[in-house]
């Protein structure tokens, strides 16, 4: 019975020894919390102006157009379409742009005798028009063809920003086996967030 008088007062002044070590931890210790946390991933969401000369207003913003038709295409031709590209997401973007077309809509290849040049376009006084002087670099003349495997890389463009471009499609030489010959072709934009 001695023995269990004696297991009872070590046990004791073990406990009594760890509420004093717990209270002189709690005494010099603390701890902060970040709590809610929150992850938002940006959006990648470019839009194409209706009206060159026009806001960025909802009602001017679209994902597609009516591509243009170019007729009476002969050797030496060329012709200019314009275009502005608004990032309307929440973050910075790479943009691109391909030809997309299917072999079926061109079945007399003139996708390999039609060039496009893409140009930047500072559109200065924002009348849809290009004036001089608000031509910028060059990206390049390709074929359809490359403009589809090779594309373009335009840079990039920031959250709320609008990017104008001029296409200049041409053409050197034309067979007399390409004359009265038609094909369709789209082109696409894409942005990835960076």
């Amino acid at each position: 019975m001695k023995l269990n008088a004696n297991f009872r007062r070590y046990a004791a002044f073990v406990i009594v020894l760890a509420v004093i070590a717990g209270a002189v931890f709690a005494a010099f210790a603390d701890k902060g919390k970040v709590l809610g946390t929150t992850f938002s991933i940006g959006s990648s969401d470019i839009k194409l102006l209706i009206d060159l000369a026009g806001s960025t207003d909802s009602q001017n913003l679209t994902d597609e157009l009516q591509g243009a038709g170019f007729v009476n295409i002969s050797a030496n031709w060329s012709q200019d379409y314009m275009l502005k590209i608004y990032n309307n997401g929440s973050t910075q973007v790479q943009l691109t742009s391909n030809a997309n077309y299917l072999t079926a809509n061109d079945p007399d290849d003139l996708r390999s005798i039609i060039f496009v040049e893409l140009f930047d376009w500072d559109d200065a006084n924002n009348n849809g028009i290009v004036d001089t002087g608000e031509l910028g670099t060059s990206y390049g003349k390709k074929t359809l063809v490359k403009w589809k495997t090779e594309g373009y890389s335009l840079g990039t463009l920031g959250q709320g920003a609008v990017k104008g471009l001029l296409l200049k499609f041409s053409t050197d030489t034309v067979s007399d086996t390409k004359q009265g010959k038609s094909g369709i072709f789209d082109f696409e934009f894409d942005s990835i967030t960076l």
